[in-house]
């Protein structure tokens, strides 16, 4: 059977990429960012990893979630929204069709709608691409993407998939398995023609405090406390996607049943007003009683569900 060796919430913010290439101001302003995506790397390298698993906040879908799982993707990305920092940059990352297969057979099972697409021609967005240019560079690894800014859908289904994900792995997968959340914490963009002011700070105090409590949570181990307030904390702090990649995560390492702490490898920063790190968390034994039933399939009328 199969093995989750390491889960991580990672950034992917824009101006990683822009730091490391740009030849002025910006030139290695992230460098902190892009080190400690090489450490989450490096480890996943010294622990046998295969595959990593990316729950992309900037994968947009409006209804099932969704395994990209070609083969193999390159090309050379743009970003839409922001095409002045990652323009014309080149990837090339193997995919695991077979492990992105099994990950839908099993989500299904356990009552998550889950579509596996290993013979498309769609492409990772920019969540899985800036990670995998430095986790990845020489295409040791094969990754699977899956979208995580889901537009009508429950965070109680989101951590359900997540552990789905895990027993299809340790239950199904003959390999090693990294799962990383691509996403910040509070994500609220500095308002337009404030960008460069708010460059490497937060939009507001308020963000930034919740923000740190949380970090705090985290490395406590506050994990039925963080969950019970994680539907709020997505709304009132502008969560990226919605934080369908925070309850991914969660149902991948038991949700409030987790035990494990988390280590920070990058320190908390801001960038553009909004808040980013990468976070470490170790896989713990749990029996999965705490992770929340399917909820769209037994939705009964009008519920309430966070729209952009």
């Amino acid at each position: 059977m199969g093995k989750l060796a390491l889960v991580a919430k990672i950034t992917h913010v824009p101006s990683i990429v822009l730091s490391e290439i740009d030849e002025g101001p910006r030139k290695g302003t992230r460098q902190d960012a892009i080190d400690g995506l090489k450490d989450i790397g490096q480890r996943c390298r010294d622990m046998g990893v295969d595959t990593f698993i990316v729950f992309d906040t900037h994968w947009l879908v409006n209804a099932s979630y969704h395994i990209n799982c070609a083969k193999h993707w390159q090309g050379n990305y743009t970003s839409n929204e922001l095409p002045h920092f990652i323009a014309n940059m080149p990837y090339a990352i193997p995919g695991n069709p077979e492990l992105g297969k099994l990950l839908a057979k099993v989500a299904n099972q356990m009552k998550v709608d889950t579509l596996a697409h290993d013979g498309t021609t769609l492409a990772p967005e920019y969540g899985t691409l800036v990670p995998m240019r430095y986790m990845n560079p020489d295409q040791h690894f094969k990754a699977v993407s899956v979208s995580a800014l889901c537009m009508a859908h429950y965070l109680n289904d989101s951590a359900r998939l997540g552990w789905a994900l895990r027993r299809a792995i340790e239950d199904e997968y003959d390999g090693t398995v990294a799962i990383l959340a691509s996403g910040s914490l509070s994500h609220r963009f500095a308002q337009n023609g404030l960008a460069p002011e708010y460059a490497f700070k937060l939009w507001s105090p308020f963000l930034e405090t919740m923000d740190h409590e949380v970090v705090r949570m985290w490395q406590s181990g506050e994990w039925k406390a963080f969950c019970e307030m994680l539907p709020e904390y997505a709304v009132k702090g502008h969560g990226e996607g919605f934080m369908h990649d925070t309850a991914m995560m969660l149902g991948a390492l038991g949700w409030s049943e987790y035990d494990g702490h988390g280590e920070v490898i990058t320190p908390y920063f801001g960038a553009s007003g909004t808040g980013q790190i990468n976070i470490a968390f170790p896989v713990t034994s749990v029996t999965g009683r705490a992770i929340p039933n399917s909820q769209a399939s037994s939705a009964q009328g009008f519920q309430a569900a966070s729209r952009l």
